[in-house]
Order: structure tokens, then C-alpha cells, then sequence
């Protein structure tokens, strides 16, 4: 079944990445607040305070908003539950993304739209039926194949399963970023070693580290093709994305609260962009690889497909950290924009700046910009580079601001 439209969500860890997520052409945006979600140590999350400056800039660009109050809650977290559920609903927040029955309850109880997270594993019919009590929109666990998704969304349909709001159940998944090695992260491995709960988002990812598996008895160490033994690939769709969209789902979602807001804005554009052209007929297999070209750019482990296809088992990456095609070099940080003649100034602080240097620009209201440098200037007007602990300047449409990060962009590919 393929829908008219489709939702691309972003994720958003600072305000860089949420402007970021906008630029790339996202429907929605989902973030955390305070330390009650999943990416509670993995990046800077807003709180209370910023909730209406979030929903003031996306209302602006008519993107909905979801706060993902998603980890397990103790008796001592309600209060700061009920305190962001009821500040969520006062200032215009689209969606609460739950797992915990007391936040979904509570939610629910106070008119708070509901969707039910990935962390509860939903895999059946059945389990539908019962969230739909309370929610409009349900993420299914990470490890269904599209056939097993696509008869939930077509039951759906013939039943007319209907949500709090009459709607018909809306299904959400995954289809771009990290995996967990765990069955819907539900992963203790780390609050084993280092008492760092992953289910109260305070995960190390020790599990992305190398391992020597040995003999207890005789000391023996095995040897072993891939070291990174628990380290999943990062799940990509953009190659099938048109059989993801024919499975009936109306939510594709993008993992990444902890990845720089360059990561958000391309990854959220090819996903838009392919999803558009999923619908309007022009989706080929060409364009899939010039949209993938585009995402190994940007942060990435390597990818696989994840169980959508019918796989039994993970596929492991064989390295430590990211495999992006190309490298961010920090350059400056921004002094000036001058916006009568489009002309944006930096103070170098670290290498050099020449012309023909593809550069990223990223801020908290900037987002991430892209460009290459055509013309330079310094004091000593037109140059073709420009040094560490000097001022230079370029052409820019796109105003700056004095906390903006320059960084130059470098391929990793020989």
C-alpha cells in the first residue's frame, strides 16, 4: 500500500541539529528533555525552558514536535515526568514518545497525544490493538522484516484500528542510524561493567569496543575475523526505501540525538528526497547510490540493511568509530556577517583556509551550510589561502553568527 505522503523524522540533540533537521526538509523532530530519555549522555539535551522556543521555530516551518520521555521511570522521576508532560501540552507539543505505562498514562489521562516507542518492542497485531488505546502512532521493534510489517499496517486497515483521535493507527519505524546489539536496545551490558544504565540512557557503548575471546581453562585465546564482536553496522534503507514505503508505514525515522547537525541535515535530505521520489514514480536504483554516495559522507559505521530483508543474523562493523568519506578539520569559529553584500568573516585558529576548500558551517541557528570557497579574502585583499590567527572572509548567503564552528571538509577516500 503506498501512501500519498509520507513523514520524514529528524532527530535533534541541540538547536544546531534542529534547525539542521528543518534545512533537510523534515516533517517532524524528536528530542529529549532533561536526562529522562535515551540519549541522555550521548548529547546536550534541552530543558523545560526551551520547550517554546522549540515549538516558536518548527510551528514557523510547520514541523510537528515529539519529545521522547522514553527510558524506564523510578518513583522519583514521575514528578519531573508530569512536570514536562504538562509543560509539553501547555506550550503546543505534537507528541509525547513513551515506553513506561506511568508516562503513557499519565499522558494520555491529561490529552497528551501518545506514541508508543521502539523500547516496548510492539512485533504483533495484537499488541497493537492494546497501545491503541492510548496512542495515535506505535514504532515497531527494529528486528520485524517488511513482510511481518506490512501485514500489522494491512491489518490495520481492514480492522480499522483507530487510535484516541479516530485515526487509524499510524506505524513508525526505523530506517537509517545505529543499531543496538540488543533486541530494541533493551542492551545491559553496560550497567554491568560500569553501573551506567543504556535503559536510562546513560549508555558507555562499551559494546562498540574490541574483544579477545578466551579459553578459562587453559588460557588459550581464540582467534577471531571480526574484533568488533558486538558492534552492529548502522541500518540503511536508502536502496529499498521504495519496498519500505509499499509496506504501508507512514513514519520513517532517523536515529541520531547524538550525531552533529551536518549527520541530521544530509541524512534527513536524502531520506527526503528519496522518499519523494518514492511517491511521485521517479525512484531508481541510480539515484539510491547517488543518495547513499551522499550519506557515507557523514558519520556511519558501515551499513546492512537491518531485518527488514529477512536476515537472522547482525552484520558487525570491523572498525572502531565512524567511517564517513569525509573528515570535519576545524578551522574558526565566525567574527562578523556583513549583509549587505552577502559576505560572511572568520578568525582562523587552527590550519589553513584555501581557495577550492569544501567548508561546513554549523550553529545553533545556522543549522549545517555547505559551500565551497570561491574567492577569499584577508587584509591583504584577494588571497588564495589564509593562516591560523588570522581574519578572512567569503561569500555567504546565509547569515553567521559569532559562536559558528568553520570546519573544513576533507575526503578519507584515496
Amino acid at each position: 500500500m503506498r501512501k500519498n505522503t509520507i513523514e520524514i523524522m529528524a532527530p535533534a540533540g541541540g538547536f544546531d541539529s534542529l534547525i539542521a533537521a528543518i534545512q533537510g526538509g523534515a516533517n517532524s523532530v524528536y528530542f529529549g528533555i532533561e536526562q529522562l530519555n535515551m540519549r541522555a549522555r550521548a548529547t546536550m539535551n534541552f530543558v523545560i525552558d526551551d520547550l517554546e522556543e522549540i515549538v516558536s521555530i518548527c510551528k514557523a516551518h510547520q514541523v510537528r514536535t515529539y519529545i521522547t520521555l522514553n527510558t524506564i521511570i523510578y518513583d522519583h522521576d514521575l514528578n519531573l515526568v508530569k512536570k514536562i508532560v504538562d509543560r509539553a501540552k501547555a506550550v503546543g507539543i505534537t507528541a509525547i514518545i513513551a515506553s513506561d505505562q506511568a508516562v503513557i498514562s499519565y499522558a494520555h489521562g491529561v490529552g497528551m497525544a501518545v506514541h508508543i516507542s521502539t523500547q516496548l518492542n510492539v512485533t504483533n497485531i495484537e499488541t497493537v490493538k492494546f497501545y491503541a488505546h492510548f496512542a495515535d502512532t506505535i514504532v515497531l521493534a527494529r528486528e520485524l522484516s517488511l513482510i511481518q510489517v506490512k501485514k500489522i499496517v494491512d491489518t490495520i486497515a481492514a480492522e480499522q484500528i483507530k487510535g484516541p483521535s479516530v485515526q487509524l493507527i499510524a506505524i513508525e519505524i526505523f530506517v537509517h542510524g545505529a543499531l543496538c546489539m540488543a533486541v530494541s536496545g533493551k542492551c545491559y551490558l553496560s550497567l554491568h561493567t560500569h553501573n551506567a544504565s543504556a535503559n536510562r540512557g546513560a549508555c558507555i557503548q562499551n559494546c562498540r569496543r574490541t574483544y579477545a575471546v578466551t579459553d578459562l581453562e587453559e588460557g588459550h585465546e581464540l582467534a577471531l575475523d571480526n574484533e568488533y564482536i558486538m558492534s552492529a553496522k548502522d541500518l540503511c534503507t536508502i536502496d529499498f526505501l521504495d519496498e519500505v514505503i509499499d509496506s504501508g508505514v507512514s513514519v520513517l525515522k532517523i536515529e541520531g540525538r547524538g550525531k552533529g547537525p551536518e549527520y541530521v541535515r544530509t541524512v534527513t535530505e536524502c531520506y527526503r528526497q528519496a522518499a519523494d521520489a518514492c511517491l511521485d514514480g521517479s525512484y531508481t536504483r541510480e539515484k539510491a547510490l547517488h543518495w547513499k554516495a551522499k550519506l557515507e559522507e557523514v558519520y556511519h559505521r558501515g551499513f546492512w540493511s537491518g531485518y527488514y530483508l529477512g536476515q537472522e543474523l547482525g552484520e558487525w562493523t570491523n572498525a572502531s568509530g565512524s567511517k564517513a568519506t569525509l573528515q570535519k578539520v576545524f578551522l574558526g569559529k565566525g567574527n562578523n556577517y556583513f549583509s549587505k553584500i552577502g559576505v560572511a568573516e572568520f578568525l582562523i585558529s587552527s590550519s589553513v583556509l584555501k581557495v577550492g576548500d569544501r567548508v561546513l558551517i554549523t550553529g545553533p541557528s545556522t543549522g549545517a551550510i555547505e559551500t565551497v570557497i570561491e574567492e577569499l579574502h584577508s587584509h591583504e585583499g584577494s588571497v588564495n589561502s589564509v593562516a591560523k590567527g588570522n581574519l578572512c572572509s567569503f561569500k555567504l548567503d546565509t547569515p553567521i553568527r559569532p559562536s559558528d564552528k568553520l570546519y573544513k571538509l576533507i575526503s578519507t577516500v584515496s
